[in-house]
């Protein structure tokens, strides 16, 4: 339809335009991008990892793309092959997220961010608390009424351990509005949807997830989204409150972002900034960021590494706090 409005002159020129403007992109393209993948097909990982590699191909910012899961340790064998076989791996991104904070923490695997190189975080999901669609809550507000008269009232449930992210965000959250973070009486499920068929059943009042899973339980109408992490509302559901605007100090995000191996010269390591900053300006990433409901929060090199550590210190408080740090 574009092109029928188009003089033969235009159309030529904006074929030139096109011609050049590939060329040019082709030229600064880098050669190839191997993303190492933590975990299995289908989690968050794997979807970042592949969306990002969708974008980088189609743009043409990337020639040659290939990915390689490795589950195992909760992304502790991937770190560890990565540092092992780094000589070789110069090429290589390894996707990860919050948990990689939580987990060397916990002493999950020995490693931390300090032993790879960080190159940016990418993206961002914050937590958001829902209730089932015909809950009494309709509030965030009328749960933290609830909770204070009787914190062994209100059980939360989460698709994953006592001590990971889902149980660390409620706890921030309820201790923001001056509960004790100890009392929270987390479930812990062994996965998103066994945590959701227990809100759903009545087993728990509340359940701890992913704003993106929420939005998506939410549109599937299942749940009410009382509350979100972020520190303004988002766009993708303006109707949600932050903790913040209900009146409680707290946001939390979960970035996801890339590593490369340990002992990557400078040089190595701003190409791979250069080629995702350059990325962000491209219709095929909007593509991909907006089919998978992601935030940007970019945060390259030392940016990245700044905000790391901060959230080392801040989980970790939180993780004494509850009593699985000592």
């Amino acid at each position: 339809m574009f092109l029928n409005k188009l003089s033969k002159g235009h159309f030529a020129g904006a074929v030139l335009a096109a011609a050049i403007s590939s060329v040019s992109l082709s030229a600064q393209a880098l050669e190839s991008v191997h993303f190492l993948i933590p975990g299995g097909a289908g989690g968050g990982w794997d979807s970042t990892a592949r969306g990002t590699g969708e974008a980088l191909s189609k743009s043409g910012l990337v020639e040659t793309i290939s990915y390689e899961n490795m589950s195992g340790g909760g992304g502790g064998k991937a770190i560890a092959h990565l540092i092992e076989t780094a000589s070789q791996k110069q090429d290589t991104l390894m996707v990860n997220s919050t948990p990689i904070v939580i987990r060397s923490l916990s002493k999950v695997f020995p490693q931390s961010f300090r032993d790879l190189t960080p190159v940016a975080a990418t993206i961002g999901d914050y937590g958001a608390f829902v209730v089932k669609k015909d809950s009494p809550y309709t509030s965030f507000t009328q749960v933290v009424e609830d909770y204070r008269k009787n914190p062994r009232a209100i059980k939360i449930a989460g698709g994953s351990a006592r001590g990971s992210m889902d149980h660390l965000v409620a706890a921030m959250a309820f201790k923001a509005a001056g509960g004790e973070p100890r009392q929270v009486r987390y479930v812990a499920y062994d996965a998103g949807g066994k945590a959701m068929a227990g809100l759903l059943s009545g087993e728990t009042q509340l359940l701890s997830t992913g704003f993106s899973e929420a939005l998506a339980l939410a549109d599937a109408g299942e749940v009410r989204i009382l509350v979100m992490t972020g520190t303004e509302r988002n766009e993708a559901a303006p109707d949600v409150p932050t903790l913040k605007e209900l009146g409680y100090d707290a946001s939390f995000v979960n970035w996801r972002g890339f590593f490369a191996a340990p002992g990557l010269a400078d040089s190595k390591k701003a190409e791979f900034i250069d080629t995702l900053t350059k990325m962000y300006d491209t219709p095929e990433w909007e593509a991909v960021r907006a089919r998978n409901g992601w935030t940007e929060i970019f945060k390259p090199d030392a940016e990245f590494v700044s905000f790391l550590e901060a959230q080392e210190q801040e989980v970790g408080a939180l993780m004494k706090e509850l009593g699985f740090l000592k």
